[in-house]
């Protein structure tokens, strides 16, 4: 149940004639009172004469108001908010609203009872899942209401009313989160047959054109060729202090562009905290200046397993690091995921912008981000826009496979260090991000690794058995678990793979299982199959690598080289 306050009215006829009014997109059904400060206000839904109900209940609603000295009465004097309960909740009935306008009004200390002055206020609904309740901010006494932080005192009630009636338990929120879109913005949307609001997709896009990038030139021109229209607003000095953002074709009843300035956008939209991220850089090491912007890094796969080395780094850092250092990390996961939502073939890309839109939400918190030691992680956001669109096949679809079994790794850390922190909205938020990251995976990794397990099943005995031992020999409390594993055909071929170029898969396995745990995974083998490729440098695609079906290494006479030895700790390069 979500209550939304708004206290910066000045004419109760007005928002009267609205909640009681057809709405802007003839949405309102059956507007009706349900409630009242003294339970005998007229109700002008049942009214034979509407307009002599609603200037009566306007009347009464403001006679506290009109009683006081004009110098007297406050300027905004209408107080709004609406009560909605959240999706797949049962239709509440008309005496259950009631009761709840009730508990809202005294909770917030519009109308506390037991004797204390209270405003008057009428509670309407127009709509299954919600009410709206209008008061007048004057008590019958001419005091003013003590309504100090009322929206947090209406989102604790809720919380009661959630668990009394049995409907969804909401999480409360922390002030973190972007902007709702209006309910007018929402039916403009409507009428304009577009699937997000005009502030959403502007948010979306924003994100998108923020994401690696390491110069405000960079950013304005990503949101130039973008196609959004962009003011900036420069101080008399010529410093430039914000910018705001428009769609060409959104416009108001003048047609002009409807601009949104970025910090309304988002909290770290704002020009001041986007710069936060690139220089920061330079403050952490003025040395190591990232990539020039304009440089390709050797394609979209190059790029993805650049991109999912970084992602490990990020995961180990949120595992170990500080709260500050961990914060940055998981804010820039989401640049991360922005960018691979921009570049992946069609049958990904829909989930990844799912996920994206998802994460959002738990890339802030109050923990303030230590910006700089993400570096890795915003380096491989440019590098992913940089190289271009991946295709669906071959190496960049199979590399694709690899960093979003990474990222999704990286995704569900974020959601355990929410969920360690009480951050409810952004822990619930990234398991969301996780199940669309899961979807994208199986529509990337259905190709490679139908050809890994193909190759898996082609292996002779001998060697099957060979990688069967090494599996029991690195990992034996879950050796049985992977052997019955359907993907287990792939990792025997990764692990003859690895073997022919010259690894010890034993000792490659285990430091592949060493690395993290293994109990979120869906598939321990898949998990395995991509770590161990990446970490052996072994294309991921392996439809163009030659079978490995003797029973004997294909060394071609070198000496086996053991593993490489990497550092686990963060920041080193793997």
């Amino acid at each position: 149940m979500i209550p939304s306050i708004n206290e910066s009215g000045d004419k109760t006829i007005g928002l009267l004639h609205y909640l009681y009014g057809p709405g802007r997109a003839e949405e309102h059904v059956d507007p009706h009172l349900v409630a009242s400060f003294d339970g005998m206000a007229p109700d002008p839904g049942r009214a034979d004469d509407f307009a002599a109900a609603i200037r009566d209940l306007a009347l009464l609603l403001d006679q506290p108001v009109q009683a006081l000295p004009p110098h007297a009465r406050p300027a905004k004097h209408v107080w709004h908010t609406s009560v909605r309960a959240a999706p797949g909740d049962r239709a509440l009935s008309d005496d259950e609203w009631a009761d709840i306008a009730r508990r809202v009004v005294a909770a917030t200390g519009i109308d506390p009872g037991d004797g204390e002055p209270g405003c008057r206020w009428a509670a309407v609904r127009h709509a299954d899942d919600h009410i709206h309740i209008v008061a007048t901010r004057v008590c019958e006494d001419g005091s003013s209401p003590d309504d100090f932080r009322s929206y947090k005192r209406a989102q604790a009630e809720c919380r009661l009313i959630e668990k009394e009636l049995g409907l969804t338990l909401v999480n409360a929120g922390d002030g973190t989160a972007a902007k709702r879109p209006t309910s007018a913005e929402r039916h403009k949307a409507e009428r304009q047959g577009r699937e997000q609001t005009a502030r959403e997709e502007l948010r979306e896009t924003v994100r998108r054109a923020v994401a690696g990038a390491q110069s405000e030139a960079e950013f304005f021109d990503r949101l130039a060729t973008a196609g959004l229209l962009v003011r900036k607003r420069f101080a008399p000095s010529g410093d430039l202090l914000g910018y705001k953002v428009a769609l060409t074709d959104d416009r108001n009843k003048d047609d002009e562009p409807v601009f949104f300035p970025g910090s309304t956008l988002a909290p770290d939209l704002s020009l001041p905290r986007i710069r936060e991220r690139w220089s920061a850089d330079a403050q952490q090491d003025p040395t190591a200046a990232l990539d020039d912007p304009t440089s390709t890094p050797n394609g979209p796969a190059r790029a993805r397993r650049r991109a999912a080395t970084a992602a490990w780094q990020a995961v180990l850092v949120i595992d170990h690091g500080n709260d500050h250092q961990a914060a940055a990390h998981i804010a820039a996961a989401g640049e991360v995921l922005d960018a691979l939502a921009k570049t992946s073939a069609a049958h990904t890309r829909k989930q990844l912008r799912e996920a994206a839109r998802a994460f959002e939400r738990a890339s802030r918190s109050h923990v303030r981000a230590e910006r700089g030691h993400d570096r890795a992680l915003r380096q491989a956001a440019h590098d992913l826009v940089y190289a271009g669109p991946a295709l669906g096949r071959g190496e960049d679809g199979a590399t694709t496979a690899m960093v979003i079994d990474m990222v999704a790794f990286l995704v569900i850390t974020a959601a355990h260090w929410h969920g360690k922190r009480n951050h409810a909205q952004q822990a619930a938020a990234a398991r969301k991000a996780a199940e669309h990251l899961r979807a994208a995976y199986q529509s990337a990794a259905q190709h490679p690794m139908a050809i890994l397990h193909h190759r898996g099943r082609r292996l002779s005995q001998p060697l099957q058995h060979r990688q069967a031992a090494h599996l029991r020999q690195a990992v034996p409390e879950l050796a049985e678990q992977i052997l019955a594993e359907p993907g287990w055909h792939a990792l025997a071929a990764t692990l003859a793979d690895a073997e022919a170029a010259g690894h010890e898969p034993a000792a490659l396995l285990a430091e592949a299982v060493a690395r993290r745990e293994l109990d979120t995974a869906d598939s321990v083998s898949d998990v395995l199959v991509w770590r161990l490729r990446r970490m052996a440098d072994l294309p991921a695609d392996a439809s163009a690598m030659p079978e490995a079906t003797s029973a004997t290494p294909q060394t071609t006479g070198r000496p086996k080289r053991p593993s490489p030895q990497r550092s686990n700790r963060p920041g080193k390069p793997r």
